[in-house]
């Protein structure tokens, strides 16, 4: 993972971010232990170093269609944890005000466009972002997050050939971690890298190791400078797992069908541990890692308080800014 291109403040920024999905997502996972929370949550832990990578590489005003699997998307770009938190809790101080639960955050002020429960449902409403953004000519950029069984669906195929045939500024990330609830994405396709499906576009189709935050950077980086310049979209696949079920009730035992080893090949490439490692590495002293740890966990404690306090939402707001 060795790059002398990155600033000591990029390193550490890139790990912060990481530190701080983690523990959110586990906190998130108490929640629901503890009956905290209504409905389920689909954690992104192990697939830190994908939106990390990705949202490093965006500007402020850029879009972003998010998935089910959606919150690490949110903190990459900085939303508010404390109100996200306070969301999944079905609370009023929540970003959707209690009324979209972990499925359906939305932060405009990030440029969220909304987490969507729909397989594939984001990357439409990217494209769209995208047209928009060509039609007014403000140079900036969507990127739509949806995992490998989004592949299969229409409106992948839809969006990506309307992409590849107007040039829109768009980049479609393949958040690939194997399955799509317990269905294994090597059995229901014969493409080794679903990248590769770019081919059928004419557009560049990028693999990468989604557990090394500075090779998805990298990538992203490449197709968002394309994107903006009006050469259109690019798919990038990033390789990953995730590390618990579907969502926080699966315990997601069938993957040990196909091989008994591969949930501890997987993590034994901890995206957020080896960076840890790689910063020691790269001279960044373990007092200023440590403190940046300090800092998170004040920061995730703060947020499930805030959560917590937080009151549920009158059932007289019931109807209040739902658009129909």
């Amino acid at each position: 993972m060795a790059n002398k291109k990155y600033s000591g403040n990029q390193l550490k920024g890139f790990y912060e971010t990481m530190f701080k999905m983690r523990r959110f997502e586990e906190e998130v996972f108490e929640f629901y232990k503890k009956g905290m929370m209504p409905g389920l949550a689909h954690l992104y832990l192990g697939e830190e170093a994908v939106a990390t990578g990705c949202c490093a590489a965006l500007n402020d005003d850029d879009y972003i269609g998010s998935s089910h699997r959606g919150h690490g998307h949110l903190v990459a770009r900085g939303a508010r944890i404390d109100k996200m938190m306070a969301e999944i809790l079905g609370k009023r101080d929540g970003y959707s005000r209690g009324k979209g639960g972990s499925m359906h955050i939305m932060a405009m002020d990030k440029g969220i466009l909304g987490a969507n429960g729909i397989v594939g449902g984001e990357i439409p409403i990217a494209t769209g972002a995208a047209y928009s953004a060509k039609y007014r000519g403000t140079k900036q950029v969507a990127v739509s997050f949806f995992g490998d069984s989004a592949t299969n669906e229409g409106t992948f195929h839809e969006s990506i050939n309307m992409a590849a045939a107007w040039n829109l500024p768009v980049v479609y990330v393949i958040e690939n971690n194997l399955y799509g609830i317990s269905v294994d994405i090597r059995d229901v396709t014969n493409t080794e890298d679903l990248a590769d499906r770019a081919k059928g576009y004419g557009i560049p189709g990028v693999v990468v190791d989604g557990m090394d935050v500075l090779r998805v950077y990298e990538a992203m980086t490449g197709a968002v400078r394309r994107a903006r310049s009006g050469k259109g979209p690019t798919i990038i696949e990033c390789k990953t797992y995730r590390w618990q079920g579907h969502h926080v009730g699966d315990p997601g035992e069938y993957r040990s069908r196909r091989e008994v080893n591969e949930k501890e090949l997987w993590m034994s490439r901890c995206p957020v541990k080896n960076f840890r490692e790689y910063l020691v590495a790269e001279k960044i002293s373990k007092k200023e890692i440590i403190k940046i740890e300090a800092d998170v966990e004040a920061e995730v404690t703060a947020a499930v308080k805030f959560a917590q306090d937080s009151p549920y939402p009158d059932a007289t707001e019931a109807f209040d800014s739902i658009y129909v």
